[in-house]
Protein backbone atom coordinates (compact mmCIF):
# COMPACT_ATOMS: atom_id res chain seq x y z
CA UNK A 1 0.00 0.00 0.00
CA UNK A 2 1.13 3.36 -0.80
CA UNK A 3 1.23 6.06 1.78
CA UNK A 4 0.09 9.45 1.12
CA UNK A 5 2.75 11.90 0.77
CA UNK A 6 1.31 13.68 3.33
CA UNK A 7 -1.46 12.89 5.27
CA UNK A 8 -3.38 15.69 7.96
CA UNK A 9 -6.20 15.00 10.36
CA UNK A 10 -8.33 16.95 12.14
CA UNK A 11 -6.20 19.90 13.03
CA UNK A 12 -7.17 22.93 14.86
CA UNK A 13 -5.29 25.98 15.60
CA UNK A 14 -6.33 28.70 17.07
CA UNK A 15 -5.07 32.38 17.29
CA UNK A 16 -6.11 34.04 20.69
CA UNK A 17 -10.24 34.06 20.33
CA UNK A 18 -9.78 33.62 16.65
CA UNK A 19 -10.41 29.89 15.17
CA UNK A 20 -8.00 29.69 12.29
CA UNK A 21 -8.44 25.78 11.47
CA UNK A 22 -11.22 24.05 12.87
CA UNK A 23 -10.96 20.15 12.39
CA UNK A 24 -9.39 20.47 9.16
CA UNK A 25 -8.02 17.69 6.54
CA UNK A 26 -6.02 17.20 3.77
CA UNK A 27 -4.63 14.32 1.91
CA UNK A 28 -2.37 14.21 -0.80
CA UNK A 29 -1.13 11.45 -2.70
CA UNK A 30 2.57 10.62 -4.20
CA UNK A 31 3.04 12.06 -7.60
CA UNK A 32 -0.47 14.19 -7.33
CA UNK A 33 -0.73 17.77 -7.93
CA UNK A 34 -3.70 18.60 -5.53
CA UNK A 35 -5.43 22.26 -5.67
CA UNK A 36 -6.40 23.46 -1.98
CA UNK A 37 -8.47 26.69 -2.48
CA UNK A 38 -10.95 28.77 -0.56
CA UNK A 39 -11.37 32.61 -0.03
CA UNK A 40 -9.17 34.68 1.94
CA UNK A 41 -9.59 33.75 5.69
CA UNK A 42 -10.55 30.07 4.87
CA UNK A 43 -7.51 29.13 6.16
CA UNK A 44 -4.91 27.88 3.53
CA UNK A 45 -2.54 29.91 5.22
CA UNK A 46 -2.56 28.60 8.13
CA UNK A 47 -2.23 25.11 7.21
CA UNK A 48 0.48 25.91 5.12
CA UNK A 49 2.38 26.87 8.04
CA UNK A 50 1.55 23.81 10.11
CA UNK A 51 2.59 21.42 7.29
CA UNK A 52 5.81 23.36 7.25
CA UNK A 53 6.64 23.23 10.92
CA UNK A 54 6.02 26.68 11.46
CA UNK A 55 2.68 26.58 13.46
CA UNK A 56 2.28 23.75 15.73
CA UNK A 57 -1.28 22.59 15.71
CA UNK A 58 -3.25 22.75 19.09
CA UNK A 59 -5.22 19.50 17.88
CA UNK A 60 -4.98 16.75 14.88
CA UNK A 61 -2.35 15.19 13.35
CA UNK A 62 0.05 15.40 10.26
CA UNK A 63 1.89 12.59 8.57
CA UNK A 64 4.38 12.24 5.81
CA UNK A 65 4.53 9.16 3.95
CA UNK A 66 2.91 7.50 6.95
CA UNK A 67 5.45 8.46 9.23
CA UNK A 68 4.57 11.50 12.17
CA UNK A 69 5.80 14.89 11.44
CA UNK A 70 8.83 15.72 13.23
CA UNK A 71 9.41 17.29 16.20
CA UNK A 72 8.24 21.02 16.31
CA UNK A 73 11.63 23.04 15.85
CA UNK A 74 13.65 20.51 14.13
CA UNK A 75 14.29 22.21 11.07
CA UNK A 76 16.14 19.95 9.63
CA UNK A 77 14.10 17.52 9.41
CA UNK A 78 11.08 19.53 8.29
CA UNK A 79 13.07 20.03 5.56
CA UNK A 80 13.80 16.54 4.80
CA UNK A 81 9.29 16.42 4.40
CA UNK A 82 8.54 19.07 2.93
CA UNK A 83 9.12 22.71 1.51
CA UNK A 84 6.95 25.63 -0.01
CA UNK A 85 7.57 27.90 -2.69
CA UNK A 86 5.72 31.32 -1.98
CA UNK A 87 4.81 33.84 -4.62
CA UNK A 88 7.19 36.71 -3.22
CA UNK A 89 10.53 34.23 -4.05
CA UNK A 90 12.84 33.33 -1.01
CA UNK A 91 16.21 33.09 -3.02
CA UNK A 92 19.12 35.47 -2.55
CA UNK A 93 18.89 37.55 -5.72
CA UNK A 94 22.56 38.77 -5.54
CA UNK A 95 23.77 35.01 -5.12
CA UNK A 96 24.89 33.05 -8.08
CA UNK A 97 22.06 29.78 -8.66
CA UNK A 98 24.80 27.01 -7.20
CA UNK A 99 25.23 29.54 -4.34
CA UNK A 100 21.65 29.42 -3.69
CA UNK A 101 21.03 26.06 -3.95
CA UNK A 102 23.41 24.68 -1.17
CA UNK A 103 23.63 27.91 0.70
CA UNK A 104 23.63 27.42 4.18
CA UNK A 105 25.34 23.77 3.44
CA UNK A 106 28.25 24.40 0.93
CA UNK A 107 30.93 22.04 2.53
CA UNK A 108 30.21 20.41 5.96
CA UNK A 109 33.00 19.53 7.71
CA UNK A 110 35.63 22.06 5.81
CA UNK A 111 36.74 25.03 6.37
CA UNK A 112 36.55 26.38 3.18
CA UNK A 113 34.98 26.50 -0.18
CA UNK A 114 36.00 24.64 -3.25
CA UNK A 115 33.78 26.42 -5.62
CA UNK A 116 34.43 24.42 -8.60
CA UNK A 117 32.95 21.84 -6.75
CA UNK A 118 29.85 23.77 -5.68
CA UNK A 119 29.34 24.25 -9.26
CA UNK A 120 29.78 20.82 -10.26
CA UNK A 121 27.45 19.38 -7.62
CA UNK A 122 24.55 22.20 -8.26
CA UNK A 123 25.13 21.34 -12.12
CA UNK A 124 24.45 17.52 -11.40
CA UNK A 125 21.19 18.73 -8.90
CA UNK A 126 19.94 20.79 -11.67
CA UNK A 127 20.25 18.50 -14.55
CA UNK A 128 18.88 15.45 -12.35
CA UNK A 129 15.44 17.64 -12.43
CA UNK A 130 15.80 18.56 -15.52
CA UNK A 131 16.15 22.50 -14.63
CA UNK A 132 17.89 23.96 -17.99
CA UNK A 133 19.48 26.41 -15.66
CA UNK A 134 23.43 27.93 -15.48
CA UNK A 135 24.39 27.24 -12.22
CA UNK A 136 27.12 30.62 -12.46
CA UNK A 137 23.71 32.85 -13.00
CA UNK A 138 23.04 35.44 -10.49
CA UNK A 139 19.34 34.27 -10.01
CA UNK A 140 17.91 38.03 -10.20
CA UNK A 141 18.99 37.60 -14.08
CA UNK A 142 17.09 34.33 -14.41
CA UNK A 143 13.23 34.44 -15.20
CA UNK A 144 10.50 34.16 -13.10
CA UNK A 145 9.41 30.62 -13.37
CA UNK A 146 13.19 29.50 -13.51
CA UNK A 147 14.09 30.94 -10.15
CA UNK A 148 11.08 28.63 -9.21
CA UNK A 149 12.29 26.06 -10.58
CA UNK A 150 15.50 26.71 -8.69
CA UNK A 151 13.39 26.87 -5.08
CA UNK A 152 11.84 23.69 -6.17
CA UNK A 153 15.66 22.03 -7.25
CA UNK A 154 17.13 23.05 -3.50
CA UNK A 155 13.93 21.78 -1.72
CA UNK A 156 13.86 18.18 -3.75
CA UNK A 157 18.10 18.10 -3.25
CA UNK A 158 17.02 18.17 1.13
CA UNK A 159 14.87 15.23 0.11
CA UNK A 160 11.72 16.65 0.37
CA UNK A 161 8.89 14.91 -2.04
CA UNK A 162 5.95 17.34 -0.89
CA UNK A 163 6.07 20.91 -1.90
CA UNK A 164 3.45 23.42 -1.48
CA UNK A 165 3.03 25.86 -4.68
CA UNK A 166 1.38 29.12 -2.82
CA UNK A 167 0.24 31.40 -5.61
CA UNK A 168 3.11 30.27 -8.20
CA UNK A 169 1.82 31.83 -11.68
CA UNK A 170 1.14 35.45 -9.77
CA UNK A 171 3.86 36.79 -11.44
CA UNK A 172 4.03 34.96 -15.05
CA UNK A 173 2.43 35.34 -18.24
CA UNK A 174 1.15 32.45 -20.08
CA UNK A 175 4.10 31.20 -21.52
CA UNK A 176 5.49 31.41 -17.91
CA UNK A 177 2.89 29.37 -16.77
CA UNK A 178 3.38 26.61 -19.76
CA UNK A 179 6.62 26.52 -18.96
CA UNK A 180 5.94 25.68 -15.44
CA UNK A 181 2.75 23.30 -15.71
CA UNK A 182 5.27 21.47 -18.36
CA UNK A 183 8.03 21.51 -15.05
CA UNK A 184 5.83 20.06 -12.37
CA UNK A 185 3.81 17.30 -14.37
CA UNK A 186 7.75 16.10 -15.22
CA UNK A 187 8.61 15.73 -11.55
CA UNK A 188 5.14 14.29 -10.59
CA UNK A 189 6.56 11.39 -13.24
CA UNK A 190 9.21 10.91 -10.76
CA UNK A 191 6.72 10.50 -7.23
CA UNK A 192 6.73 14.26 -6.11
CA UNK A 193 3.73 15.43 -4.88
CA UNK A 194 2.17 19.05 -4.92
CA UNK A 195 -0.10 21.37 -2.92
CA UNK A 196 -0.62 23.97 -5.55
CA UNK A 197 -3.01 27.13 -3.55
CA UNK A 198 -4.20 29.46 -6.59
CA UNK A 199 -7.03 31.86 -6.87
CA UNK A 200 -7.23 30.99 -10.09
CA UNK A 201 -9.73 28.37 -10.40
CA UNK A 202 -8.97 27.40 -14.12
CA UNK A 203 -5.20 26.56 -13.63
CA UNK A 204 -6.70 24.18 -11.09
CA UNK A 205 -8.69 22.05 -13.83
CA UNK A 206 -5.81 22.73 -16.43
CA UNK A 207 -2.65 20.82 -13.84
CA UNK A 208 -4.94 19.45 -10.69
CA UNK A 209 -6.72 16.39 -10.41
CA UNK A 210 -7.92 16.44 -7.13
CA UNK A 211 -8.98 19.84 -4.74
CA UNK A 212 -10.41 20.38 -1.37
CA UNK A 213 -12.36 23.74 -0.45
CA UNK A 214 -11.81 25.35 2.74
CA UNK A 215 -14.85 27.95 3.87
CA UNK A 216 -14.61 29.63 7.33
CA UNK A 217 -11.67 27.38 8.75
CA UNK A 218 -13.83 24.38 7.83
CA UNK A 219 -13.31 21.42 5.35
CA UNK A 220 -16.27 21.47 2.74
CA UNK A 221 -15.10 18.72 0.00
CA UNK A 222 -12.68 17.07 -1.71
CA UNK A 223 -13.42 15.37 -4.97
CA UNK A 224 -11.66 14.61 -8.45
CA UNK A 225 -11.42 17.68 -10.45
CA UNK A 226 -12.81 15.53 -13.44
CA UNK A 227 -15.97 15.00 -11.41
CA UNK A 228 -16.51 18.38 -10.06
CA UNK A 229 -18.09 21.22 -12.29
CA UNK A 230 -16.85 24.70 -11.84
CA UNK A 231 -19.96 25.64 -10.63
CA UNK A 232 -19.82 23.60 -8.07
CA UNK A 233 -16.62 24.33 -6.92
CA UNK A 234 -17.27 28.61 -6.68
CA UNK A 235 -20.30 27.36 -4.53
CA UNK A 236 -18.38 25.02 -2.37
CA UNK A 237 -15.94 28.31 -1.44
CA UNK A 238 -18.43 31.00 -1.11
CA UNK A 239 -21.46 28.80 0.60
CA UNK A 240 -23.74 29.83 -1.88
CA UNK A 241 -25.38 27.44 -4.40
CA UNK A 242 -27.74 29.70 -6.76
CA UNK A 243 -29.58 33.11 -6.53
CA UNK A 244 -29.53 35.84 -3.79
CA UNK A 245 -28.40 38.81 -5.21
CA UNK A 246 -26.10 40.28 -2.63
CA UNK A 247 -24.96 43.44 -4.46
CA UNK A 248 -26.07 46.88 -3.95
CA UNK A 249 -30.09 47.04 -4.81
CA UNK A 250 -29.62 50.58 -6.68
CA UNK A 251 -26.85 52.66 -8.00
CA UNK A 252 -26.64 56.21 -6.54
CA UNK A 253 -29.35 58.06 -8.09
CA UNK A 254 -26.74 61.02 -8.83
CA UNK A 255 -24.08 58.76 -10.89
CA UNK A 256 -25.99 58.10 -13.74
CA UNK A 257 -26.05 61.32 -15.25
CA UNK A 258 -23.34 63.17 -14.02
CA UNK A 259 -20.14 64.22 -15.30
CA UNK A 260 -16.75 61.75 -15.37
CA UNK A 261 -14.64 63.05 -11.78
CA UNK A 262 -11.93 60.25 -12.79
CA UNK A 263 -11.33 58.91 -15.99
CA UNK A 264 -8.70 56.73 -17.68
CA UNK A 265 -7.73 56.13 -21.18
CA UNK A 266 -5.80 53.29 -22.36
CA UNK A 267 -4.42 53.31 -19.25
CA UNK A 268 -1.05 50.36 -19.32
CA UNK A 269 1.06 49.00 -16.96
CA UNK A 270 3.07 46.36 -18.58
CA UNK A 271 3.15 42.54 -17.39
CA UNK A 272 0.19 43.83 -14.83
CA UNK A 273 -2.46 45.23 -16.38
CA UNK A 274 -4.08 45.70 -20.41
CA UNK A 275 -5.24 49.44 -21.79
CA UNK A 276 -7.88 49.73 -19.52
CA UNK A 277 -10.84 52.84 -20.14
CA UNK A 278 -12.90 53.53 -17.04
CA UNK A 279 -14.92 56.73 -16.34
CA UNK A 280 -15.83 57.06 -12.39
CA UNK A 281 -18.93 59.86 -11.84
CA UNK A 282 -19.53 62.10 -9.27
CA UNK A 283 -21.82 60.03 -6.88
CA UNK A 284 -20.57 56.94 -8.02
CA UNK A 285 -18.38 53.81 -6.09
CA UNK A 286 -16.65 51.91 -9.01
CA UNK A 287 -15.37 48.16 -7.31
CA UNK A 288 -12.22 46.55 -9.19
CA UNK A 289 -12.60 43.19 -8.18
CA UNK A 290 -9.45 40.86 -8.49
CA UNK A 291 -6.69 39.65 -6.38
CA UNK A 292 -3.71 41.15 -6.47
CA UNK A 293 -2.00 39.16 -9.36
CA UNK A 294 -4.75 40.38 -11.30
CA UNK A 295 -3.30 43.48 -11.58
CA UNK A 296 -6.08 45.18 -9.55
CA UNK A 297 -3.10 46.66 -6.90
CA UNK A 298 -0.88 48.11 -9.57
CA UNK A 299 -3.99 49.47 -11.15
CA UNK A 300 -4.13 51.55 -7.38
CA UNK A 301 -0.58 52.13 -7.41
CA UNK A 302 -0.90 53.50 -10.91
CA UNK A 303 -3.49 55.96 -10.31
CA UNK A 304 -1.82 57.47 -7.25
CA UNK A 305 1.47 57.72 -8.67
CA UNK A 306 3.13 54.65 -7.00
CA UNK A 307 3.81 53.60 -10.74
CA UNK A 308 4.32 54.88 -13.80
CA UNK A 309 2.36 53.96 -16.57
CA UNK A 310 3.24 52.56 -19.68
CA UNK A 311 0.69 53.85 -22.06
CA UNK A 312 -2.02 55.76 -21.86
CA UNK A 313 -3.40 58.55 -19.24
CA UNK A 314 -5.64 59.88 -16.34
CA UNK A 315 -7.48 62.80 -15.67
CA UNK A 316 -9.48 64.56 -12.82
CA UNK A 317 -12.13 66.89 -13.43
CA UNK A 318 -10.05 67.25 -17.02
CA UNK A 319 -6.98 68.25 -15.71
CA UNK A 320 -4.14 65.12 -17.07
CA UNK A 321 -2.30 63.57 -14.03
CA UNK A 322 1.48 63.07 -15.00
CA UNK A 323 2.35 59.33 -14.45
CA UNK A 324 4.27 58.49 -11.88
CA UNK A 325 4.28 61.45 -9.40
CA UNK A 326 2.64 61.22 -6.11
CA UNK A 327 2.74 64.93 -5.79
CA UNK A 328 0.87 65.50 -8.54
CA UNK A 329 -2.15 63.47 -8.09
CA UNK A 330 -1.88 64.64 -4.68
CA UNK A 331 -2.68 67.89 -6.39
CA UNK A 332 -4.91 66.91 -8.69
CA UNK A 333 -6.81 65.80 -6.48
CA UNK A 334 -6.25 61.87 -5.62
CA UNK A 335 -6.84 60.57 -2.24
CA UNK A 336 -5.14 57.28 -1.83
CA UNK A 337 -5.68 54.50 0.90
CA UNK A 338 -3.18 51.89 0.28
CA UNK A 339 -3.20 47.85 0.54
CA UNK A 340 -1.04 47.52 3.63
CA UNK A 341 -1.53 50.31 6.24
CA UNK A 342 1.99 48.76 8.33
CA UNK A 343 3.88 49.57 5.26
CA UNK A 344 2.72 52.17 2.83
CA UNK A 345 -0.05 53.49 5.03
CA UNK A 346 1.66 54.64 8.67
CA UNK A 347 5.02 56.38 10.82
CA UNK A 348 4.45 53.88 13.58
CA UNK A 349 6.60 55.91 16.11
CA UNK A 350 4.76 59.46 14.96
CA UNK A 351 1.70 60.62 16.93
CA UNK A 352 -1.86 60.26 15.44
CA UNK A 353 -2.19 63.75 14.41
CA UNK A 354 1.55 63.58 12.92
CA UNK A 355 0.27 60.44 10.10
CA UNK A 356 -3.13 62.50 9.91
CA UNK A 357 -1.75 65.63 8.41
CA UNK A 358 1.22 63.95 6.68
CA UNK A 359 -0.34 64.88 2.85
CA UNK A 360 -1.27 68.66 4.31
CA UNK A 361 1.98 69.74 5.84
CA UNK A 362 1.94 72.52 3.67
CA UNK A 363 -1.43 74.07 5.30
CA UNK A 364 -0.58 73.92 8.93
CA UNK A 365 2.01 76.93 8.84
CA UNK A 366 3.56 80.17 7.25
CA UNK A 367 6.31 79.92 4.79
CA UNK A 368 6.70 76.16 4.80
CA UNK A 369 6.50 76.00 8.73
CA UNK A 370 4.32 73.12 10.55
CA UNK A 371 2.57 74.63 13.92
CA UNK A 372 1.89 72.33 16.57
CA UNK A 373 -1.20 73.77 17.31
CA UNK A 374 -2.90 74.07 13.89
CA UNK A 375 -1.51 70.55 13.48
CA UNK A 376 -3.60 69.29 16.74
CA UNK A 377 -6.50 70.97 15.59
CA UNK A 378 -6.58 69.63 12.07
CA UNK A 379 -6.20 65.99 13.81
CA UNK A 380 -9.00 66.75 15.96
CA UNK A 381 -11.50 67.45 13.51
CA UNK A 382 -10.51 64.35 11.75
CA UNK A 383 -11.09 62.29 15.07
CA UNK A 384 -14.08 63.59 15.33
CA UNK A 385 -15.11 63.04 11.83
CA UNK A 386 -14.10 59.08 11.78
CA UNK A 387 -15.05 58.76 15.32
CA UNK A 388 -11.38 57.55 15.96
CA UNK A 389 -10.84 55.73 19.51
CA UNK A 390 -7.33 57.62 20.73
CA UNK A 391 -6.40 59.03 23.80
CA UNK A 392 -5.83 62.16 21.93
CA UNK A 393 -4.05 63.53 18.83
CA UNK A 394 -0.66 63.44 20.63
CA UNK A 395 -0.77 59.50 21.07
CA UNK A 396 1.27 57.14 19.29
CA UNK A 397 -0.33 55.74 16.16
CA UNK A 398 1.20 52.36 16.85
CA UNK A 399 -0.83 51.97 19.81
CA UNK A 400 -4.22 51.95 18.31
CA UNK A 401 -6.24 49.15 17.62
CA UNK A 402 -6.06 47.94 13.70
CA UNK A 403 -9.13 49.42 12.90
CA UNK A 404 -8.56 52.80 14.14
CA UNK A 405 -5.41 53.04 12.78
CA UNK A 406 -6.61 52.55 9.42
CA UNK A 407 -9.33 54.75 10.09
CA UNK A 408 -6.20 57.16 10.27
CA UNK A 409 -4.96 56.45 7.03
CA UNK A 410 -8.31 57.39 5.95
CA UNK A 411 -8.10 60.82 7.34
CA UNK A 412 -4.57 60.78 5.47
CA UNK A 413 -6.16 60.16 2.21
CA UNK A 414 -8.83 62.39 3.23
CA UNK A 415 -7.34 65.48 4.22
CA UNK A 416 -7.18 67.41 1.12
CA UNK A 417 -10.82 66.60 0.15
CA UNK A 418 -9.93 64.63 -2.90
CA UNK A 419 -11.85 64.71 -6.13
CA UNK A 420 -11.58 60.83 -6.29
CA UNK A 421 -10.66 58.37 -3.56
CA UNK A 422 -8.63 55.05 -4.95
CA UNK A 423 -9.01 52.31 -1.57
CA UNK A 424 -7.07 49.37 -2.27
CA UNK A 425 -8.81 46.53 0.11
CA UNK A 426 -9.50 49.44 2.81
CA UNK A 427 -10.69 46.91 5.58
CA UNK A 428 -8.14 44.26 5.24
CA UNK A 429 -7.55 43.21 8.84
CA UNK A 430 -10.17 45.42 10.67
CA UNK A 431 -12.51 43.66 12.73
CA UNK A 432 -16.29 43.93 11.68
CA UNK A 433 -17.71 46.98 13.18
CA UNK A 434 -14.62 48.74 11.58
CA UNK A 435 -15.13 47.28 8.29
CA UNK A 436 -19.00 48.91 8.49
CA UNK A 437 -17.53 52.34 9.40
CA UNK A 438 -14.79 52.48 7.16
CA UNK A 439 -17.02 51.33 4.14
CA UNK A 440 -19.70 53.94 5.09
CA UNK A 441 -16.59 56.61 4.84
CA UNK A 442 -16.16 55.71 1.45
CA UNK A 443 -19.70 55.49 0.51
CA UNK A 444 -20.25 59.13 2.13
CA UNK A 445 -17.35 60.99 -0.03
CA UNK A 446 -18.78 59.51 -2.77
CA UNK A 447 -22.54 60.82 -1.73
CA UNK A 448 -20.94 64.17 -0.78
CA UNK A 449 -20.17 64.85 -4.56
CA UNK A 450 -16.49 62.90 -5.33
CA UNK A 451 -15.83 59.52 -6.83
CA UNK A 452 -14.41 56.68 -5.19
CA UNK A 453 -12.78 53.87 -6.53
CA UNK A 454 -12.24 50.13 -4.15
CA UNK A 455 -10.23 47.98 -5.59
CA UNK A 456 -10.64 44.56 -4.04
CA UNK A 457 -10.81 40.48 -3.48
CA UNK A 458 -13.35 40.70 -0.38
CA UNK A 459 -16.89 40.14 -1.12
CA UNK A 460 -18.02 43.01 1.25
CA UNK A 461 -16.11 45.95 0.20
CA UNK A 462 -17.56 45.36 -3.09
CA UNK A 463 -21.13 45.03 -1.79
CA UNK A 464 -21.11 49.24 -1.74
CA UNK A 465 -20.41 49.66 -4.94
CA UNK A 466 -22.96 50.60 -7.52
CA UNK A 467 -20.55 48.72 -10.30
CA UNK A 468 -18.30 46.29 -10.04
CA UNK A 469 -15.38 45.37 -12.52
CA UNK A 470 -14.00 42.05 -12.73
CA UNK A 471 -10.42 41.28 -13.52
CA UNK A 472 -7.90 38.58 -14.55
CA UNK A 473 -4.49 38.21 -15.66
CA UNK A 474 -4.75 41.98 -16.40
CA UNK A 475 -8.20 42.40 -18.24
CA UNK A 476 -11.24 43.32 -17.79
CA UNK A 477 -13.22 39.63 -17.59
CA UNK A 478 -16.64 40.94 -16.26
CA UNK A 479 -18.92 43.68 -15.39
CA UNK A 480 -21.99 43.62 -13.74
CA UNK A 481 -24.13 46.38 -12.16
CA UNK A 482 -26.47 45.82 -9.59
CA UNK A 483 -27.76 42.70 -8.20
CA UNK A 484 -24.62 40.44 -8.47
CA UNK A 485 -24.32 37.19 -6.94
CA UNK A 486 -21.32 36.23 -4.69
CA UNK A 487 -21.08 32.92 -6.89
CA UNK A 488 -21.14 34.96 -10.13
CA UNK A 489 -18.56 37.45 -8.93
CA UNK A 490 -16.09 35.02 -7.40
CA UNK A 491 -16.27 32.62 -10.36
CA UNK A 492 -15.07 36.15 -12.46
CA UNK A 493 -12.51 36.66 -9.90
CA UNK A 494 -11.60 32.92 -10.38
CA UNK A 495 -11.56 33.00 -14.10
CA UNK A 496 -14.32 31.27 -14.79
CA UNK A 497 -16.77 33.57 -14.33
CA UNK A 498 -18.98 34.08 -18.50
CA UNK A 499 -16.22 36.57 -19.88
CA UNK A 500 -16.99 40.15 -21.09
CA UNK A 501 -20.79 40.07 -20.03
CA UNK A 502 -22.73 42.46 -18.41
CA UNK A 503 -25.44 41.78 -15.52
CA UNK A 504 -27.27 44.89 -14.96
Amino acid sequence: MVMPAVHAEGIVKRFGPTVALDGVRLTVAPGESHALVGRNGAGKSTLVSVLTGLHRPDAGTVAFGGEPAPAFGDTAAWQSKVACVYQKSMVVPDLTVAENLFLGRFEAGRRTISWRRLRQRAAELLAEYGVNVDPTARVKDLAVEQRQFVEIARALSFGARLIILDEPTAQLDARGIRRLFAKLRELQGQGVAFLFISHHLQEVYELCTAVTVYRDARHVITAPVAELAKDDLVAAMTGEASGGASGRLAPASTARSAEPVLRTEGLALDGQFEPLDLEVRAGEVLGLAGAAASGTTALGETLAGLRRATAGRITVRGTTVRPGSVPHALDAGIGYIPEDRHIQGLVPDRSVAENATLTVADQLGPWGTVLPSRTREFARSMIRSLDIKTQGPQAKVSGLSGGNQQKVVVARALARRPSALVAVRPTAGVDVKSKDALLGVVRRVAEEGSAAVIISDELDDLRVCDRVLALFHGRVVARFGTGWTDRELVAAMEGVGAMGEERE
